[in-house]
């Protein structure tokens, strides 16, 4: 809102100073304080408000040191996180942009389904809160929306540059295409609709969701349906394995602050034409405007983290972790870096695997043995290490750490090809 305000009164009536507004990262640094503030200052009488409502999870006993003390705890903290992205979001960026109203209706739904589910559990003091079907059933939503305006809305596309030396060699009709000048080399301009995305530590290659449809004999015209498929299957699982990160003081805030800086990030770098000319990555028109949202969520995360620290005086609960992971799936897609997810993502996909393993192993084990037996001594992993005797704090800075290094990998993976 801020921006079209101030923008207008800039070209209509010059106001001096106002032109910074056009700037990114000015707007980005405005969007991280301002969200900053929310969560900090906001947050402290939120969290008294919680305590008065008396709006606490039922914590299980799950023989963990400090188990006891966490009890009474005010949960339902995710919506100081929503306030916090979703107000900078609204004031700063540009609402005009496909991208940044798609990221909008992912936090407020994901964050709704999050909200039922922790309202289920408080309220109506049912532990096992909203139903899984319905849970999947909402992200499958979310995935639907994402993926569906993905593939059929007109503004979402990439931008190809070619010399015209270029043009001859791949015999592109350059007639009525754009020209710009860049580092001094004028460059015909296409855009293009197309399902391809970015491949790691793969230089000039991006794989095409296309040729899935291909391989199968499917017509081409129905590509929206695997490419929707694949939206909602990466949605589905990177909320859950936030979801399941969200079980120590500070680990899903912390992790996905350094996941939404990185993909923050990429969205500057790719929705600017010289940089991703210079880094020989996807130009995608207007994605530069997420650099804003991106501020929002990661001083969201960090403001929340002030008093999600441990000890911590307020837990996210299904309204902030399933939104974390909704909103950094999203993100990832939007930005055509989702096949990154893996290492970005690590610390997710390992609580996830944890999971997983554990539950397979123990049902194998006991249909083959007789009695159920387990890899780890809890899981998800982290519950792990508490088990072995190390103390919460220091399981959340190493495990900070780790993701840390998976996103200065991912970085890199834009000049190691």
């Amino acid at each position: 809102m801020l921006y079209h305000f101030f923008t207008y009164l800039d070209t209509h009536y010059d106001f001096i100073g106002l032109g910074v507004w056009k700037y990114l990262t000015f707007r980005m640094a405005l969007a991280v304080i301002l969200s900053l503030t929310i969560s900090a200052v906001f947050g402290k009488k939120f969290i008294q408000l919680l305590q008065k409502m008396q709006v606490s999870e039922t914590i299980r006993n799950l023989g963990l040191e400090g188990e006891n003390a966490k009890k009474g705890t005010p949960t339902m903290g995710g919506l100081i996180m929503l306030a916090a992205i979703l107000i900078p979001t609204l004031l700063l960026a540009r609402l005009n942009n496909v991208y940044v109203i798609l990221m909008i209706v992912v936090t407020v739904l994901t964050g709704l389904i999050g909200f039922i589910d922790d309202y289920i559990k408080v309220f109506k003091k049912d532990k096992e809160g909203l139903s899984g079907r319905f849970k999947i059933l909402g992200q499958i939503i979310v995935g639907l929306v994402v993926g569906l305006t993905l593939y059929f809305n007109k503004a979402v596309v990439i931008t190809n540059h070619y010399t015209k030396q270029e043009a001859i060699q791949y015999k592109i009709d350059t007639i009525g295409l754009n020209k710009t000048v860049i580092n001094g080399t004028s460059y015909f301009i296409k855009n293009e609709k197309t399902l391809k995305t970015t491949i790691p530590f793969f230089k000039h290659s991006e794989f095409d969701y296309q040729k899935i449809t291909n391989a199968l004999g499917m017509n081409s015209k129905y590509g929206w349906i695997i490419y929707t498929l694949v939206v909602i299957f990466i949605i589905t699982a990177v909320s859950n394995g936030a979801n399941i990160t969200d079980g120590i003081d500070g680990l899903a805030a912390g992790t996905s602050a350094i996941i939404g800086t990185t993909l923050g990030l990429f969205a500057f770098l790719s929705g600017n034409i010289l940089f991703a000319d210079y880094l020989n990555i996807m130009y995608i028109p207007y994605l530069g405007e997420l650099f804003v949202f991106a501020g929002a969520y990661v001083g969201a995360c960090i403001g929340f983290l002030w008093y999600n620290s441990y000890p911590a005086q307020v837990f996210m609960g299904d309204t902030g972790s399933l939104m974390l992971g909704g909103v950094i799936a999203a993100l990832a897609i939007i930005i055509r870096k989702e096949l990154m997810i893996p290492i970005l993502c690590g610390i997710f996909l390992i609580e996830n695997l944890s999971v997983v393993l554990q539950v397979g192993y123990f049902k194998y084990t006991k249909k083959k043995y007789g009695e159920g037996r387990r890899i780890f001594l809890m899981s998800p992993i982290h519950h792990h290490y508490q088990k072995k005797g190390f103390h919460e704090a220091k399981i959340v800075t190493r495990f900070l750490i780790i993701g840390i290094i998976l996103a200065i990998l991912s970085i890199i993976t834009l000049k190691l090809r």
